[in-house]
């Protein structure tokens, strides 16, 4: 592929043919991981491949014998690949400006999808995961009709992305919300599973593996270092929590999880601060944690919510969103925030002209920046 091809795949122009053909290359072999993840999991391969797989093997073999390296001779090893070279290394060459240089597809403790698979996998025309979820979404909401309705379901899948039989003699549970939901859910997958059992993280709530594929010992050895987590980035203060009957639990739908589940905390906290601050607020339709707010002066404003590691691609993904407020506030973790480079990453990925109208905030300044007029924004480079 010509470095014309990848730019018009969405991906910018190295000036290097070669760049441009690991580039993309690194997004096929994302979108690889991310479908074969839904289909079988990650831990056993039989011939013949799937279509895309055999693809993507054979594109990774074309793009090594012409920069002269020794390929890989089968899928299991194209995933160690996936798991050990990471988007930095010279055989894809992505430009640092759209991924961070140490991002892999592959968890390397996990040995599943990482984050930034997911969001690579979601770069381009067709949307990817993230459209999935969506999609998933839109016929919900199709489906309940009343706003109210939509919402209370919403605002489950948010909260529960496993359900355990248990949970439906609880406190709270709606067996009306279940009933539209459900199809949503999924039996636990065997590649979820250590010894028979699943592990959740305490912080996201989202499914949890130990490196050594054995139950953790709760204490100070389960470490972020021996603990994969979909969320990645939660402390380890608490110990996991164990489901000893996996047959009895329901697994929400991935791309849910990874742009519905993982950034609820955030959105929660976003409109926490709106309601201190008596500030009124909609949801809207479309994407996936937005809200349109009322009587904040001249113009249309609204928010979003995000939870990505990648900002370029956020950038990138809201760029071709078209938002058609005025202003709209990017409302992401403030953990993220706070990494370098993650603000100027953001706006420098951003058309010039899009700028003074998506603004980047966190839960926290998310009232402040509501008040600073567009030349204010505080200079995060």
């Amino acid at each position: 592929m010509r470095t014309g091809a990848a730019r018009r795949a969405g991906w910018p122009d190295t000036g290097e043919e070669s760049e441009g053909v690991g580039s993309e290359l690194f997004r096929e072999l994302a979108r690889m991981v991310a479908a074969l993840a839904e289909v079988q999991g990650l831990r056993s391969f039989a011939l013949p491949y799937p279509g895309l797989a055999q693809r993507a093997l054979d594109h990774t073999v074309m793009h090594c014998l012409d920069v002269g390296e020794t390929p890989p001779r089968s899928l299991p090893e194209l995933w160690e690949w996936c798991r050990t070279r990471p988007a930095g290394d010279p055989l894809f060459a992505v430009p640092a400006s759209l991924v961070t240089p140490g991002a892999t597809l592959v968890h390397p403790v996990g040995r599943m999808p990482t984050r930034s698979c997911l969001e690579v996998a979601s770069h381009g025309p067709d949307g990817g995961v993230a459209v999935h979820a969506c999609a998933l979404l839109g016929d919900l909401e199709a489906r309940c009709g009343a706003g109210a309705r939509y919402r209370q379901c919403r605002r489950f899948l948010a909260r529960h992305p496993v359900v355990h039989q248990r949970d439906r003699f609880g406190p709270g549970w709606s067996k009306a919300v279940w009933s539209r939901v459900k199809d949503l859910y999924g039996p636990l997958p065997e590649s979820l599973l250590v010894d028979g059992d699943f592990l959740r993280c305490p912080s996201c709530g989202l499914p949890a593996l130990p490196r050594d594929g054995a139950v953790p010992v709760p204490g100070p050895s389960a470490t972020n270092a021996d603990i994969w987590c979909e969320g990645e980035e939660c402390p380890r203060d608490d110990p996991l929590i164990l489901i000893r009957e996996p047959e009895q639990a329901w697994i929400l739908r991935r791309s849910l999880r990874m742009f519905l589940a993982l950034p609820h905390r955030t959105e929660e906290a976003a409109r926490e601060a709106l309601d201190r601050a008596g500030i009124d607020h909609e949801a809207l339709s479309g994407p996936l944690s937005a809200y349109r707010l009322r009587d904040t002066g001249p113009g249309v404003v609204d928010i979003q919510v995000h939870d990505r590691l990648q900002p370029a691609l956020l950038a990138a993904h809201l760029t071709d969103s078209a938002p058609l407020a005025d202003r709209t506030l990017v409302v992401v973790p403030d953990a993220l925030a706070g990494r370098d480079g993650y603000r100027e990453a953001f706006t420098d990925a951003l058309p010039a002209l899009l700028r003074d109208r998506l603004v980047l905030t966190t839960p926290v300044d998310l009232v402040p920046d509501l008040g600073r007029a567009p030349r204010e924004e505080k200079d995060d480079a």
